[in-house]
């Protein structure tokens, strides 16, 4: 298996993060300011806005060159910083081939060792049981299950906490 790499955006991504962005099925495991139907445009902004972070904490995951997913850290702060909450996407046709554990791995090693963060966390919604197992084969736990605490596409549903805790501290 050839897994991917994380990188920075570029503005060349727009059409083939478009691409892979433009499906219901990854809309529907995404907060609402995930938009659906994903276009070009949507693209461009989410590339410029990502791209003038500092630091740049949110990656395109690159497959031989062409953006198929993102996957980002959200440094949180206030009397939560130390804390990050991850997010990751992949395009549909990538599914079920072990990217998605191999992204939240580099994730978590980001975190840890070179933002020194000291606890990351996951929000999953309770019918993304791929992602659930994602966060588990790479050491989070899941430490609360929030009762109806989302609606997406019209639907409540229960939200669960993952996180996982830097071994250094």
């Amino acid at each position: 298996m050839h897994y991917p790499t994380l990188r920075h955006f570029e503005l060349s991504d727009c059409t083939s993060l478009a691409k892979h962005a433009n499906n219901r099925l990854i809309w529907q495991n995404l907060r609402d300011r995930f938009p659906y139907p994903y276009t070009e445009k949507d693209a461009l902004q989410f590339i410029q806005f990502v791209s003038s972070a500092s630091p740049i904490t949110e990656f395109a995951i690159d497959m031989n060159g062409v953006a198929i997913g993102a996957a980002g850290i959200i440094l949180k702060d206030d009397v939560y910083r130390g804390n990050g909450e991850i997010g990751y996407w992949i395009g549909q046709e990538f599914w079920g081939k072990g990217i998605g554990t191999w992204i939240v791995s580099e994730l978590v090693r980001t975190a840890f060792h070179e933002l020194n963060l000291y606890r990351l966390y996951a929000e999953v919604f309770e019918k993304n049981t791929a992602s659930a197992r994602i966060l588990e084969k790479n050491g989070f736990a899941k430490e609360a299950t929030l009762k109806n605490a989302i609606v997406k596409d019209g639907t409540r549903q229960n939200l669960n906490i993952y996180s996982i805790l830097n071994p250094k501290d």
